[in-house]
């Protein structure tokens, strides 16, 4: 999009002359918006990424936009995409920030969904076959036009009767049928030996085998935002922390919008020749915009999932429970060197802010603990952190009965011209931005430059240089640790060493650059200075989508979170003020979004057996301890502080209260963690501990010891 250039002298000059340049804005193709160029859908676009600044001044130049995208989700983000590169002159508006919402909260699968088939084949349903069919195309360009973010993964299916063999067998061949030449690799039978060497974490008992097939995984929230970056590569003017607060009509037409900046307040007018609405849960707000006498046809549920360590599966291996308890599918995934569990199924109010609850945490967990052994003990305290997705189930308003949920996406244009996408899945934003796009073309008679759809096998950002082995470049080129450079490379593809370009020096001999936020992962400082030129413009942006910290561990989240806020606050110009405000609001979304505070509930609710006394003797020795005033006391300085007063307690015994008080992970004891460990040592009474029965065996034992020390003394003293 090319810019004016505005020579003016003095301040009334200059408003007088843009005040000008916005009324004869020329709207004809080709005078302010720059058509992209589609043919070759390999070239990396080298337009620079214009700032969210310059994106605003784009949206406020009096422009009337051919396509005006409400939603920076996965659909909306596509949208933009699409239609740019149709050569419609494109605006999108997210209220929040890209994948805010429902995009950055899956199960992390790109999949065409193996259930939908068993019903397609077991109902003969056509519609649904057409459906997988769809979503298995879908799946297999997410992996070819995004590699670096995205990955094949085989998923166990595990078998525990002999008649489910062959049935299962045949349904995974299906899927794999189905997929035609799109197919990502062959399904196999696995036998029980074999089964148990690939997933060991498996309950063997009953085990007949296991099936194996495979579906893709992605970084969610990664990929939302390089749809989106994409899409402002091409020319589209994309925005976040822009909500519509009205939709304006000419003649019974939408002919554009009232938009206001989230962040300064400011409010102005968006022309435009359609709307589309791709809003997810908030979908009916938005029609409610239009006309006031709609019903609603969002039926919101929440799936909520839990990350657990990565030793609860396999690294390069996930696992499907077919039959929950509720019938409902578990997914059980390798990510990003945790463990994803989920997800549950539960009606729900639509809100911005959805929290995980307690009952669906634990729901997830007994399911987990069901399919793995027994020496895979399934903690409460294990959960690094939890979220909760809204689900944007619909009913098709296109239909007179609009009683029963679309099974797949609906596209509805009102009277006025509203466009409305909802319903589908992650796997297939891709054709449901399609077929909204073609609906405003038709609905409106748009005139693109392509009539049909150019975003099958386009390259996103990143892709274009992208390798397998692109990172080792990056450490040999910049003097990146390993783990660092294959996390950026994974994350940022081909645009990594723009990132590295910003790391700074880490004053050691090795890593040279690269200076960690926090020790655990392999996020560094450059990544947040990038995030800034990604749109990032709140701390939440940054810990929740630009690096998931947030969704991997919500306490190493908040660790970090001030050496974040000091970096955006450099980059962004923030005052105190700011700061304390960004500090607040984000410690807000992870106790309440990120699972913290369920968390921490959990963990209080084992009971602290001490009397008013002992409780202020043990705070007496945990400042003792604490001599430098952190906070917290190491598993080391406890150890040394029993041995101090004679309380026989032996490393493994505190290791085993350690890991199920320390909900942090992180194996710093603060003081509630602190008397909650004294009251274990004393009592043996821990939720979930196998010290608990370890310490009733030894008081047992110790018992009978005591007993038998008795009998002795006492036939010595009657012998003597």
């Amino acid at each position: 999009m090319s810019r004016r250039k505005l020579v003016v002298c003095g301040a009334g000059a200059a408003g007088a002359v843009v005040a000008a340049w916005a009324l004869s804005a020329d709207d004809r193709l080709g005078s302010w918006y720059k058509s992209t160029t589609v043919a070759a859908k390999s070239e990396r676009r080298k337009r620079p990424l214009p700032s969210r600044t310059d994106q605003i001044k784009n949206l406020q130049a009096g422009h009337t936009y051919d396509v005006l995208i409400i939603g920076g989700g996965a659909t909306g983000a596509g949208c933009a995409l699409d239609a740019t590169t149709r050569g419609l002159r494109t605006a999108l508006v997210e209220a929040d920030d890209f994948a805010s919402g429902t995009s950055s909260r899956s199960t992390k699968l790109i999949h065409g969904g193996v259930r939908y088939l068993q019903k397609a084949i077991m109902q003969l349903d056509y519609e649904q076959y057409k459906m997988v069919k769809e979503a298995l195309h879908e799946r297999a360009n997410m992996l070819e036009v995004a590699p670096h973010l995205t990955r094949p993964l085989p998923i166990l299916l595990p078998v525990y009767k002999w008649w489910q063999v062959p049935y299962y067998w045949f349904g995974i061949k299906m899927y794999d049928l189905v997929a035609g030449d799109r197919n990502l690799k062959s399904s196999y039978y696995l036998s029980k030996k074999n089964t148990l060497e690939l997933f060991p974490m498996l309950k063997s008992d009953n085990l007949c085998g296991g099936i194996v097939y495979y579906d893709g995984q992605q970084d969610d929230a990664r990929m939302n935002l390089a749809i989106a970056l994409t899409a402002a590569r091409h020319g589209a003017t994309i925005t976040n922390h822009v909500s519509v607060v009205k939709l304006h009509k000419t003649d019974g037409k939408l002919s554009g919008a009232r938009v206001r900046d989230e962040l300064t307040g400011k409010e102005w007018d968006v022309k435009a020749k359609s709307i589309i609405n791709a809003t997810g849960p908030f979908t009916d707000s938005i029609r409610k915009m239009d006309d006031q006498t709609i019903k609603d046809i969002c039926c919101p549920s929440s799936g909520v999932h839990i990350v657990l360590p990565g030793y609860y599966s396999p690294e390069h291996m996930g696992l499907l429970d077919p039959a929950t308890s509720d019938g409902r599918v578990i997914f059980f995934l390798p990510w990003l060197k945790g463990t994803i569990a989920g997800t549950t199924d539960m009606p729900c109010q639509v809100t911005h802010n959805p929290k995980p609850t307690e009952d669906e945490i634990l729901f997830i967990l007994t399911e987990v603990k069901n399919y793995l052994n027994p020496d895979v003990e399934v903690r409460r305290g294990d959960v690094l952190s939890a979220w909760s997705g809204i689900r944007p189930l619909v009913s098709d308003p296109n239909k007179p009965d609009t009683q029963s949920l679309a099974r797949n996406h609906i596209v509805h244009v009102s009277p006025s011209g509203l466009v409305t996408i909802a319903g589908g899945k992650w796997t297939t934003y891709r054709a449901m931005a399609a077929e909204a796009v073609d609906a405003a073309i038709e609905s409106c008679n748009l005139k693109p430059l392509y009539k049909e759809c150019q975003t099958d096998g386009f390259l996103i950002e990143g892709a274009h240089g992208w390798t397998p082995t692109m990172y080792i470049r990056l450490v040999q080129d910049f003097g990146l640790e390993m783990e660092v450079a294959q996390h950026l490379a994974k994350s940022y593809g081909d645009r990594a060493f723009a990132v590295a370009k910003m790391a700074a020096m880490t004053g050691k001999r090795w890593p040279i650059i690269g200076k960690k936020i926090h020790p655990e992962f392999p996020y560094i400082d450059a990544e947040i200075r990038y995030g800034v030129r990604e749109y990032a413009c709140t701390a939440v942006d940054m810990i929740a989508r630009r690096l998931r910290l947030a969704f991997l561990n919500v306490q190493a989240a908040a660790e970090a979170l001030p050496a974040v806020i000091e970096i955006m606050a450099e980059e962004l110009k923030w005052n105190e003020a700011e700061r304390q405000k960004q500090t607040k609001i984000a410690a807000d979304f992870l106790a309440n979004e990120m699972g913290q505070m369920v968390n921490r509930a959990s963990r209080d609710k084992i009971p602290i057996n001490l009397n008013k006394e002992e409780i202020q003797t043990y705070i007496k020795r945990f400042q003792i301890i604490d001599k430098d005033r952190k906070g917290f006391v190491s598993i080391n300085d406890i150890r040394r502080s029993l041995k101090n007063y004679g309380e026989d307690v032996t490393g493994e015994q505190l290791h085993e209260i350690l890991r199920e008080i320390d909900t942090n992970m992180n194996g710093q004891v603060e003081l509630d963690e602190y008397l909650q460990m004294m009251s274990a040592i004393k009592s043996g009474h821990v939720a979930y501990s196998r010290f608990a029965r370890m310490a009733e065996l030894e008081e047992e034992h110790h018992e009978k010891e005591t007993l038998k020390k008795k009998i002795t003394v006492e036939r010595s003293g009657g012998g003597l």
